[in-house]
């Protein structure tokens, strides 16, 4: 087969899982839409959450930031984690204990002001927004690449496949879906990584790669700075 047809295959069969496990996991409650029924194990979140960040939004931007920029792109990308991190420490937790549904309910319960609730709104909105612009502008690249079709289509088909998705399971279909994208995207990250940790450093740990010497004696972190 071609690598066109490998491609539509591979694709499709994405697709096709992501839409499978959104029937599978569908929601049939207004707490299974919202918070997936609030029976999520903590280690499928994490995946769920591992996976989000290592989005189109997250990994393309921050490649592409760290490629054009050098070293200090590198900036947005603990700007991006760590407000995860705050996110998932400080308001997760608590949102959940409370029974609400959204940041913004949250917040307007938490201190008894409907101001502070219109500001996490008016916050929700716009975080959101400029996220999905990034998902988007993403799935458009990756498509029209992969698929040899238009970037507007690109958005389209992407458009479509997560609509379809989130409207059948809400929180809980997505929850999954994410899982199966973490297990796709943690293999395709990680062996071309331990095998240029091992073509550069002999070390089939990246981790540890990086720290290592190259074949002349220098060190990769040194190496890498001077490009």
């Amino acid at each position: 087969m071609t690598l066109e047809t490998w491609t539509y295959l591979m694709v499709g069969v994405s697709f096709a899982l992501y839409i499978g496990v959104a029937w599978w996991a569908r929601a049939k409650s207004t707490n299974d839409f919202y918070v997936a029924g609030s029976g999520i194990h903590p280690i499928t979140n994490g995946m769920a959450t591992a996976a989000d960040w290592m989005s189109a939004a997250s990994f393309l931007s921050m490649a592409g930031l760290i490629s054009f920029m050098g070293y200090g792109g590198a900036q947005y990308l603990m700007g991006w984690t760590g407000g995860y991190v705050l996110l998932a420490l400080l308001l997760a937790p608590y949102l959940r204990k409370f029974g609400k549904f959204t940041v913004p309910d949250f917040i307007g319960e938490r201190y008894y002001s409907s101001n502070a609730r219109l500001i996490a709104l008016i916050a929700a909105i716009f975080v959101s927004f400029t996220y999905v612009v990034g998902q988007m502008k993403g799935v458009g690249v990756a498509f029209a690449r992969f698929l040899n079709v238009p970037f507007d289509t690109g958005v389209m088909i992407g458009i479509g496949i997560v609509f379809f998705y989130a409207v059948l399971g809400g929180m809980k279909g997505i929850t999954y879906t994410q899982v199966a994208q973490f297990c796709v995207l943690i293999f395709a990250f990680t062996v071309p990584a331990i095998f240029i940790s091992i073509q550069m450093t002999n070390n089939p740990i990246p981790q540890l790669g990086f720290g290592s010497t190259l074949s002349d004696g220098t060190y990769l972190l040194d190496k890498l700075d001077q490009l």
